[in-house]
């Protein structure tokens, strides 16, 4: 069996990086912990360019690490067996936590709620909802 959960380094993403951890260990399933960078782009000269670069790649890497090592300290005798693998995607972030579950064949989807979609009315934000909207398997947003 193999998770995903997904990281952007806030709160919420970590309370879900904690429950995944929970039930990946229960489970005995791989955790794919993943980042999504969304590029911004600009053309320069004809070229398009990265805003950010090489110090929006530190940042990421940064976040898996420090999700990593929330996911081996959310279990407790289950850390030893947790398998936990780290993934950096680029682009939207739903659409690239759907294609990296297609291509890893995971079970199922674990995201953070950030409530910021309060003011639209709606009860999930705009990523988990899509999410939702567009994986195959079950999606458990966490609060």
């Amino acid at each position: 069996m193999r998770y995903i959960v997904a990281t952007d380094g806030s709160e919420e993403a970590e309370a879900a990086v904690g429950y995944a951890s929970g039930q990946a260990a229960a489970f005995g399933a791989t955790l794919d912990v993943v980042h999504v960078l969304t590029p911004e782009t600009k053309l320069v000269d004809g070229e398009l360019v990265l805003a950010g670069g090489s110090r929006a790649l530190e940042l990421g890497e940064r976040t898996l690490r420090e999700a990593r090592r929330l996911a081996t300290d959310a279990t407790d005798e289950g850390a030893e067996r947790l398998a936990v693998e780290t993934q950096l995607l680029t682009g939207t972030p739903a659409d690239a936590i759907v294609e990296h579950r297609r291509a890893t064949g995971a079970d199922a989807i674990y995201v953070g709620h950030r409530g910021r979609s309060e003011q639209r009315e709606s009860t999930v934000g705009s990523v988990a909802k899509s999410v939702v909207d567009k994986a195959t398997v079950p999606v458990t947003v966490i609060r």
